[in-house]
C-alpha cells in the first residue's frame, strides 16, 4: 500500500537550516508530481511546495519562497526539502504527499520541525 515516511526534523534555532526527506513506496512515484505540506498547531494543513513528476518545475508558497528548496530522485523514491533561514513561523509538522490529497488519502507520520532560541 503506498506510504510515506519522513525524516530529517528537529529543533533548530532561528536562521538555521534542515534538510527533510521523504520515503515514498506503494505506488509508481515517478508518475506524480509531490509536495510538502505542513501543519502547525491549531492551524490547518497547507502545501508549502510542489514538484513536477521530472523535477523540472516547482512552486512555492510566498512565506517560504527563497528560502525552502524542494527536489526528488525518482531513483530513489525520495522526495526532499531544504529549508534555510528557518523562522519561527515554520514551527510545524511537515508530511509529503500529492499536492492535492483526496479526504482518503493515506499520510505519513510526519517530522516535527521546531525553530526557537
Amino acid at each position: 500500500q503506498v506510504q510515506f515516511v519522513e525524516s530529517g526534523g528537529g529543533l533548530v534555532q532561528p536562521g538555521g537550516s534542515l534538510t527533510l526527506s521523504c520515503a515514498a513506496s506503494g505506488f509508481t512515484f515517478s508518475m506524480y508530481a509531490m509536495g510538502w505540506h505542513r501543519q502547525a498547531p491549531g492551524k490547518e494543513r497547507e502545501l508549502v511546495a510542489m514538484i513536477s513528476r521530472d523535477g523540472t518545475n516547482t512552486e512555492y508558497r510566498d512565506s517560504v519562497k527563497g528560502r525552502f528548496t524542494i527536489s526528488r530522485d525518482n531513483d530513489k523514491n525520495t522526495l526532499l526539502l531544504r529549508m534555510n533561514s528557518l523562522k519561527p513561523d515554520d514551527t510545524a509538522v511537515y508530511y509529503c504527499n500529492v499536492p492535492s490529497p483526496s479526504p482518503t488519502t493515506t499520510w505519513g507520520q510526519g517530522t516535527q520541525v521546531t525553530v526557537s532560541s
